[in-house]
């Protein structure tokens, strides 16, 4: 029997709010649901994370952030053991040491490219994957990092995770008393005969302060090798290893130029005559220093790692590591996060949107050797 029109519109406009009706219900409920996963997942791992009671964590260069108690304050069962060193490869030569000992107690490993991808991750296969750790949404989130994705050193992406981006403008310090900033446009200006005997270099063929200065200088294509075989090799530059002995020697005057010194913002804040160049005509390019982080395999406590890191990485924890980096050295790493204030950073090592950086944590950028054959042989010729 056909129905009357009227009867048939009826039918029509009532099934379809139904339809509709069902449609969004199953969708929110699937949200819901997908949103319910990671939390379900979450509330275990900080529950299992409270019954190991502890995380180790071994840390390079900032273990300030650590002493700050702001990650005990946010979890206060769980109670942060901190193996802390002033970076220079420590950290990788103490996790290699107790492995060889058949002692495996690293939870977190937060340190600098050489320690973390050259000797534990691509040498010795120490870590396991960071990214299937990651459950907190705005940890996450790509969007809420810079260039809107995550940033690992190793070329599979997913073993040692990349959290600050720190501008690189060559490492290069001056004694304001002997040294006219404006008068040095270029690093070539460096290699005036003016300077000869009066530059002085951290020795950057161990690991520490100069690493990614000298990769800026190396793969820059205004600079290249030339320029470090022309600074070694031509302005009878000083060696050191002693980081206090560098900036004394720089802050007394005994040498005007130094690359690769150590705390020279809190010698400048301190009212010493020592200052940094900022970006010279070639630019700058753009490094961690200690900002990787990675998961050793057969960690003792695994779930308080897996709290630990998406707490470090997180909106609270990287504003954090900022903050306490600032108050204790006068100067502060800026992280790979865009959705936190970077009012800590001081202007110079802050990232800027206008400027084309030379990243040199990517792929053979990585790499030392090559650099550090060029410098053996300069140094090679001159004894």
């Amino acid at each position: 029997m056909e129905l009357p029109r009227r009867f048939e519109a009826v039918v029509t406009w009532g099934v379809i709010p139904l339809a509709l009706f069902c449609l969004m219900s199953f969708a929110g409920a699937g949200a819901a649901e997908t949103k319910a996963l990671w939390q379900v997942e979450w509330e275990k791992t900080v529950a299992a994370a409270k019954k190991e009671g502890q995380v180790n964590v071994y840390i390079g260069g900032w273990g300030v952030v650590l002493d700050s108690g702001a990650f005990q304050k946010a979890y206060p069962e769980i109670k942060v053991v901190s193996v802390a060193s002033r970076g220079g490869g420590e950290i990788a030569q103490r996790i290699l040491a107790e492995r060889r000992a058949g002692k495996f107690l690293a939870d977190v490993s937060i340190e600098g490219f050489n320690s973390n991808y050259l000797n534990l991750h691509k040498k010795a296969k120490v870590f396991d994957p960071v990214k299937p750790l990651l459950l907190l949404p705005e940890v996450a989130d790509e969007s809420k990092w810079w260039q809107g994705k995550h940033s690992y050193l190793d070329p599979e992406g997913q073993y040692v995770f990349r959290f600050t981006g720190i501008p690189q403008a060559g490492g290069t310090h001056y004694n304001t008393k002997l040294v006219n900033p404006k008068e040095l446009k270029s690093f070539w200006d460096l290699l005036n005969p003016k300077w000869k005997g009066k530059i002085e270099s951290r020795d950057a063929r161990v690991p520490g302060p100069g690493n990614g200065a000298l990769r800026f200088f190396y793969h820059s294509s205004d600079l290249g090798p030339n320029f470090i075989r022309r600074l070694y090799g031509e302005m009878d530059v000083s060696l050191f290893r002693d980081r206090r002995q560098g900036t004394d020697w720089l802050i007394t005057g005994k040498y005007a130029l130094c690359f690769f010194c150590s705390d020279i913002p809190r010698s400048k804040n301190q009212g010493f005559p020592v200052d940094t160049f900022g970006t010279l005509s070639e630019g700058a390019g753009l490094v961690s220093q200690y900002g990787t982080l990675a998961f050793p395999n057969r960690a003792p406590h695994p779930n308080a790692a897996k709290v630990f890191i998406n707490w470090f990485l997180s909106r609270e924890g990287q504003l954090a590591l900022q903050k306490a980096m600032a108050k204790s050295e006068d100067s502060a790493p800026d992280s790979l996060r865009i959705d936190i204030s970077k009012e800590d950073i001081p202007p110079q090592d802050r990232r800027i949107d206008r400027v084309q950086y030379l990243d040199l944590d990517l792929g053979e950028r990585l790499e030392m050797e090559p650099i550090l054959k060029v410098l053996n042989e300069v140094l090679a010729k001159k004894k």
